[in-house]
């Protein structure tokens, strides 16, 4: 097993906020909205320099997407910033008839998503909004696992012509991708190479997914780790190599199991190479208010799940 370390701990909102400052020093078409949320999407340093393109929209998240859709005729490339689940489900039907329906170049970069929203509770945390924006056509989904990806993930969709989403969290947690990685949209980063099992996870549960795997090597069992941070398009070339060699999978996601990572390995695989999977990941139920530890280990999203079903999933292959 590959040996990870870190020197530091950071919350991926601030990877988006140095990202976006960075972007706006590269492209002055570059504007930023957010929906009374600066503080919590990490946007100051954005807006100390470039205070005359940003755009504060105030609690009107439906009107901040109308407001960056027509932003982009322009030319302008807008990156919206709010929660996620005030990014997907309150503003749907904006995203889909004025951003995805049209391909406009919009950014819509959404914070605090999954359970590690934490004591906030069900009402701000979000478990679906992975599901509702795949499902778009042409919408880019990225869930990258640190700050360092999440940063160089913003700069590489300042560069993509299209619609994206851009989902992240509020907790600190490991860095330890390069600093001066090279972001590849649709390319997943191999994190470990083994014969026994693939593990593929995204987002926050990519480290998740290593410590998981170093427990797995005490048991005997080589566990083959990817980073999916894109979720759509999907890399499906690395998924279905790793699955030819070690014959099963467990998906690893901060999301429900309808319509997230999962679900979309599954419909892929089930056409491709047909291969024992276990999902790890929310069982079709909303959070609660709680720490985001309490609420990890609480939902099954802990190493020790990851370690079950790598078990699990290898002894049905036979």
């Amino acid at each position: 097993m590959k040996k990870y370390t870190y020197t530091d701990k950071k919350d991926t909102r601030s990877g988006f906020g140095a990202g976006l400052h960075e972007a706006g020093k590269r492209n002055e078409n570059v504007v930023a909205l957010c929906a009374d949320l600066v503080g919590s999407l990490k946007m100051d340093a954005f807006i100390k320099d470039f205070p005359e393109r940003f755009f504060q929209i105030g609690i009107a998240e439906a009107n901040m997407m109308g407001i960056a859709a027509g932003l982009t005729i322009g030319g302008k490339i807008p990156f919206t910033g709010t929660f996620a689940n005030f990014s997907t489900g309150r503003v749907y039907d904006q995203i889909r008839q004025s951003i995805a329906y049209s391909g406009k170049n919009v950014k819509i970069c959404a914070s605090h998503a999954g359970l590690t929203l934490g004591e906030d509770g069900a009402t701000h945390q979000i478990l679906e909004d992975i599901g509702l924006m795949k499902m778009l056509p042409g919408m880019v989904v990225i869930n990258p696992c640190d700050y360092n990806q999440t940063k160089a993930a913003t700069l590489a969709i300042m560069d993509y012509e299209g619609p994206v989403y851009l989902r992240f969290g509020r907790p600190v947690i490991p860095v330890f991708t390069p600093e001066d990685q090279k972001f590849e949209i649709g390319k997943a980063w191999m994190v470990n190479e083994g014969k026994d099992v693939t593990i593929v996870a995204t987002g926050h549960m990519v480290w998740r997914a290593i410590q998981a795997g170093e427990e797995l090597e005490k048991l005997g069992i080589d566990a083959e780790i990817i980073n999916i941070h894109t979720i759509k398009p999907l890399d499906e070339e690395a998924i279905l190599k790793s699955v030819q060699k070690t014959g099963c999978i467990v998906t690893c996601e901060e999301h429900n199991k309808f319509g997230g990572l999962g679900e979309s390995v599954s419909r892929f695989l089930t056409t491709t190479y047909l291969a024992p999977q276990e999902f790890v990941a929310v069982d079709d139920s909303f959070g609660e208010s709680a720490t985001p530890d309490q609420l990890m280990t609480k939902y099954k999203l802990d190493p020790s799940d990851i370690v079950a079903a790598a078990q699990k999933v290898i002894a049905r292959k036979g």
